[in-house]
This record gives structure tokens, sequence and C-alpha cells, in this order.
């Protein structure tokens, strides 16, 4: 009795999907996942940075919980010895698994994958891994080089495969092992592209012809951004290929053509990732597992693409914090699904040039958002640290109790809140609420918001500004995401007892959605936003 969980994990995906409206990238394997679930179209990150964000969705923490900002602390010793969700699962009988990147590898997880706390058997890591940023991508000298555009023929990779692949494998062979011995499982699948470098088969750069692929709608870096919200993405920078751009610090901007070429491979590796995913999810079918098995897709954070002159992670921006969130729960965003029934046979992306999903098996529709019998689409701004208390209720387990304000202490408990209610009612229901909203505070209190924060060490871009360590940190970003704004304050930050100062606020920035969807024209200084102040420092 009780639901399997199969939690994809992916690492900088930004919701470049067809079932997230991108016109432009292929992924009817995700999509068609997409079409048995239901979408979150505002999800966002704690921190857009790996394993702060990982630690805190794994412990349903935020980060000033967890006090991990950088990647140099491991929470049980730093901050409290907080249950994680795996943890929590295993507790309750189920089998734990982890393949791939799912805690963030290194100190943070106490150089196990917090092994044995949270899975029953050792993590598993893709041999291949090793090799990730290794010179193994042929420039047009014909030698090799550590490029961020990294287009490869697998066959002269080390080991002829490359790690994503090597995840899946393993993945679907913890499925059949499961499958056998009858397990209640949790699965985790931690796939590492579109990280950077954008390694991935070279056969996927067809489909996206460099003459289809634009630059960001906003490639500039808007006039009143505060300096301290700038983010200098120097990991691209130490990339040999960029390296040869020699590009201004701190704000470029990259070359045009670079640009698209950055954007199309992005793409490229995205397909590659659906090729994983849909894979895994065909073995989830083969196995006969689709039935009884609760999928979640999501990512760590994203990364942008150009927006605003930035590259990569390390901002506060939607296009650094907003990630695809979907659940698959069987007999809840589907119709019952019987024993063995195929929920998920694999598509081609070389195929699928529509992006659709083929014809006969559902109404042809090109976005996964507008499918009407199954799935859904939920409009309501949600958090990662959420997923635990979620995942916990869809698998009919007691949800953890919601954590005090000072939880340091407290083993089991979570800061964020189940978002399991909007799986089960239909979104008509759910909007009826809103009558007699009129932006007013007091329905404001009602709506749901999204928090982010990020780490400066000083107000000007510096070569540590993306990824400051904890005794560097000067200045912490706070920013909160509703579904009609982003505000966001800058305000010192000691490292030595982990205080924020809303005394002291260095920036801010105010983005309305409406008119404004990029974020580009900061209104902060010609607003007021006292009763945004008091519910940000609440």
């Amino acid at each position: 009795d009780g639901m399997n969980v199969l939690f994809i994990i992916v690492d900088d995906l930004r919701p470049v999907l067809g079932c997230y409206g991108d016109k432009l990238v292929k992924s009817p394997n995700i999509d068609q996942l997409a079409s048995q679930s239901m979408v979150f179209s505002n999800a966002y990150a704690q921190q857009a940075l790996c394993a702060p964000s990982r630690v805190s969705f794994l412990t349903g923490r935020r980060p000033d919980t967890t006090r991990l900002y950088d990647f140099y602390s491991y929470w049980r010793v730093h901050a409290g010895n907080y249950s994680t969700m795996p943890q929590y699962f295993k507790e309750n009988g189920y089998m734990t698994l982890s393949v791939g990147k799912v805690f963030h590898p290194g100190v943070s997880s106490n150089y196990s994958d917090d092994y044995p706390y949270s899975w029953s058997i050792p993590p598993f890591h893709p041999s291949a891994e090793k090799h990730e940023n290794d010179k193994t991508c042929r420039g047009k000298d014909g030698k090799l080089h550590a490029n961020l555009v990294c287009p490869v023929n697998v066959t002269e990779m080390p080991g002829g495969t490359l790690p994503d692949i090597q995840s899946t494998e393993e993945a679907i062979h913890l499925l059949n092992v499961m499958k056998t011995t009858r397990q209640k499982f949790f699965l985790a699948v931690g796939y590492h592209k579109p990280h950077i470098p954008l390694r991935y088969p070279q056969e996927f750069l067809k489909l996206y012809p460099l003459e289809n692929i634009t630059l960001a709608p906003d490639p500039w870096v808007p006039k009143k951004l505060p300096s301290v919200a700038y983010n200098p993405w120097m990991d691209i920078r130490q990339r040999d290929d960029v390296e040869a751009l020699n590009v201004s610090f701190p704000y470029g901007p990259l070359p045009d053509d670079f640009q698209r070429q950055i954007r199309q491979s992005y793409y490229a590796a995205v397909s590659y990732l659906d090729v994983q995913v849909g894979q895994l999810l065909s073995a989830l079918d083969d196995a006969g597992l689709s039935n009884n098995t609760i999928v979640v897709f999501t990512a760590d954070h994203g990364w942008s693409l150009g927006e605003h002159g930035e590259w990569a992670k390390y901002s506060n921006f939607d296009v650094a914090t907003r990630v695809p969130l979907m659940f698959y729960v069987p007999g809840m965003t589907t119709s019952p699904i019987s024993q063995g029934a195929r929920v998920f046979p694999y598509l081609d992306p070389f195929s699928h040039i529509g992006g659709s999903v083929p014809q006969g098996k559902f109404p042809v529709l090109i976005f996964c958002l507008q499918w009407v019998d199954r799935g859904g689409q939920s409009k309501k701004v949600v958090e990662l640290v959420s997923l635990f208390p979620t995942l916990a209720e869809l698998a009919g387990l007691q949800v953890p109790p919601a954590c005090p304000k000072m939880s340091f202490g407290v083993v089991l408990c979570t800061e964020g809140r189940s978002i399991a209610h909007y799986l089960k009612i239909s979104e008509g229901k759910m909007e009826q609420g809103k009558e007699g909203c009129d932006g007013t505070e007091r329905c404001f209190n009602e709506e749901p918001v999204a928090l982010s924060q990020y780490p400066r060490p000083a107000d000007t871009p510096q070569w540590n500004s993306d990824k400051p360590r904890l005794k560097d940190i000067r200045i912490m970003g706070y920013s909160m995401r509703a579904i009609d704004f982003r505000y966001t304050l800058w305000v010192q930050f000691d490292p030595s007892n982990f205080s924020a100062n809303f005394k002291n606020v260095h920036a801010g920035e105010l983005y309305m959605m409406d008119n404004d969807p990029n974020q580009d024209y900061n209104i902060y200084n010609n607003t007021s936003h006292g009763w945004l102040f008091k519910k940000i420092t609440d």
C-alpha cells in the first residue's frame, strides 16, 4: 500500500519546455509527462545556487535556517540535525535510492550525499562525471578545449558515454530491481545537464539551426538595476571559448553570435535531457509501475540566457529562480491507471517536429498546458521548500509539522507548506476566492508568495560576487515574488552571527509583472512600498 516516488531533479533547468509555452524547444517526453500532471507555472527556488537550493528543498528549510549560502558547510553540524525528505521516507519503510546529482556533492552533504541518513544504499554517481570539465570539446583548430559550448561525439568521450546516459541506465536498473523485490521505493534521479559545460551529443544541434535562434528579449543591463543585483557570470568567463573572447569585466557584453551559440547549446542540452527523461519514464511503464508511482519533475533553479546582460544563475530574477515543477499522481492528476497501461511511451524529439504528442493518442494540442481531460495547470505561486511536506502528503505519510519561528533545535519540521491541495481542486474552483480583491493589502496577505535570496560580497560586482564564501558575505538580497510583482531588498548582512539588518537597506528593486514581465524597469525609487517592506520583514 502507498505510492512509490520517482523524484527527477534537473541541474540549472529554467522552464524552456513546450509545456511552459516555449515555441522553439523540442521536449516531447517532458511535455507528455506534463500532460498527465499538475503543472505549476509559478514555482521558485529559495536560492539560485546548486548546494543551497538542494539542501533547502531536501530539508524543507530556508537558507537562513540551513545557514548554507555557499558550498562549504554541512547543515547537520553547522545549523541543526534536520531530517531530510528521503530520510523521512526511509524512516517510513521506503527503500530510498539516489542516482546522479541529488544532494550537491562535497562538504555540504558530508562527502557522502548524506548517506546513511538519507539513503538505504550508497548513492550512485556516474563514472563519466569526473570528465565533465576536462578538455573534451573539439575546437575549430581541431584541438581539444574546456569550452562552454561543447557538442561532442559520444563515442569519442572517455568510456564512450556521458554522465546523464549512465544515470538513466542505473535508474532503469534500480526500477527493475524494485519491481522484482516489490519494495516501496523513493528513487531520486539527478540529471547534470543543462548545467555548464553545455556538453551533449552533437546530433541535438540539428534540432536548432542557428538562424532560428534569437537573442534574449532584453540583452542589455537595465538602466535602473542596482549594481549589487548584477551577477558577473565568472564561471562562464573561465571557459576556454569565452576566455578567448576577452570580454570586459563585469558587464561584458558577449558578442551577439556567441550569445546565440550559448542559447542554441542550452536548448540542445534540454532536448538531450528530454531523451533521458523519456527513456526513464518509458522504463517505469515497462516495469508496470506507472499506476502506483508518483513522479515529480523539477530543477534546483533556473539559468539566465543573456537577459539583463547576465548569464548563469546567481541572481534573484525570475530567469534564475523560476523552475519547472510538475506532479504526476496516478488517479489524482489522471483518471485511474490500470496496471501495465502505457502512460509514457517514448517520444523521439527528432521525429516530433511539431512539438506535440502524436495524433490519435490525445487531442493534438501544441502545449500541454491546454490539455483538457488530464493533468492541469496552476498559476499559484509556490516554492521548492514546499516539496517535502507536499510529497509526504501525496504519498499518504503524516505531513511534518510546520517549523516554529526558530527551529535550529527541531529535527523534523518544515518551513514550506504542502501544496497537495492544489492538485485536488480544479483550477476553476481555486480562482473563485478572488472576488473583491483589488490588489490591496488585505487580499495580498491571502495570496501565496515565494521567497528567494542571494548573498553578495559588496555593492559593486567583484570577482566573487556570484559565489561569495560565507565569511565574505556583506549584503543579502531578499526577494519576494507574488503573482503580479517581484520585490527585492539588498540589506546589510553579518556572516559571524547570520543576521540581516533591514534598517540598513543598500538597494531595492520592484518590478510589476503586468507591464514588465521581463523585469527590466525597476520602479523601486518611484513607488511607495511600506506594506511590502512590512511583509518581507515579517
